[in-house]
């Protein structure tokens, strides 16, 4: 973990300033390995800290970019932007909803509402590590922008279903597949940023649980302990969607439900995957609140 701090250092460096010796005091309760964008939090954080040592402003988009250019070039990883910038720039009882090309030139950001007191956040642990570096994150990146090239766009952004039949029998079943989930999976996001803009959460829980669907089944990044705990918070009442969160292969699932139906949604959780793979889950309530700030004591 310490490539994520000494990353940023070295970022901040390149871009000319002197960082002095230092002694840091790491502390989290967000779950680490578990798809909750740990490492992102950790880097931005990191950018925040630096900032009040070198006694600099770097703005918000400044920093997630920082970030990212830390997984980039000193974790290994070729991130998209998308965790930094939450990490960075979120709001209370908000969600974002991010264009990742206009962020390129400032714009793309835009808030969303998601602030019903009687709609709970709840994220489920497997205690299954993922760890993206060096791994399937790459091939999947790898493979999408092979599809893209074979449809002659940009990117699968500028792609939809009926154009990718047409080129179908020139891809394998797998890129066809991770191709299909890229572009239903961003129009699933833009429906979904409407729904909540209507309050309307059980649109919005079945478009999680179909983006769920997908990511198991087109971009296969899910595990069967995911795969439980979404199925087993789905039977509870009063739970909207639920579905993976993060790269895949193990990590958490983030459950939208009724305030009123969590204790019966932990409590399921938390008993049927214990009798099923004899590991505790660990299960918390959380809500949208601000990104990374420097608090003085």
């Amino acid at each position: 973990w310490t490539r994520y701090v000494m990353g940023v250092a070295a970022v901040l460096e390149e871009k000319g300033h002197v960082v002095p010796p230092f002694e840091v005091a790491i502390a989290t309760d967000v779950p680490l390995g578990g798809g909750v964008s740990s490492s992102a939090a950790l880097e931005v954080a990191s950018v925040a800290f630096f900032s009040a040592l070198l006694d600099i402003t770097i703005a918000p988009l400044d920093r997630a970019l920082y970030a990212q250019a830390c997984e980039h070039r000193y974790v290994g990883l070729p991130c998209g932007i998308m965790d930094q910038l939450i990490s960075s720039m979120a709001r209370p009882s908000t969600a974002l909803l991010i264009d990742c090309r206009a962020v390129e030139t400032g714009g793309g950001i835009d808030p969303v509402p998601l602030d019903d007191p009687n709609t709970c956040i709840v994220v489920t642990n497997s205690c299954v590590k993922h760890e993206l570096t060096g791994s399937e994150y790459t091939v999947r990146k790898e493979s999408c922008g092979k599809v893209a090239e074979t449809m002659g766009v940009p990117a699968l952004r500028d792609a939809d279903m009926a154009g990718l039949e047409k080129v179908r029998e020139k891809l394998g079943d797998t890129d066809f597949a991770r191709a299909r989930h890229v572009i239903t999976e961003n129009a699933r996001t833009l429906t979904a940023a409407e729904a909540l803009k209507e309050r309307d959460y059980d649109a919005f829980g079945k478009l999680m649980v179909e983006s769920h669907n997908s990511l198991r089944d087109d971009y296969e990044v899910s595990v069967p302990e995911i795969d439980f705990l979404v199925e087993t918070a789905m039977a509870v009442k009063g739970v909207y969607g639920s579905r993976i969160t993060g790269g895949g292969f193990g990590g958490c699932t983030v459950t939208i439900c009724k305030a009123d139906a969590v204790d019966a949604l932990m409590a399921m959780l938390d008993s049927s995957f214990q009798a099923k793979f004899n590991v505790k889950p660990d299960c918390f309530v959380t809500v949208a609140g601000d990104g990374a700030r420097v608090e003085k004591l």
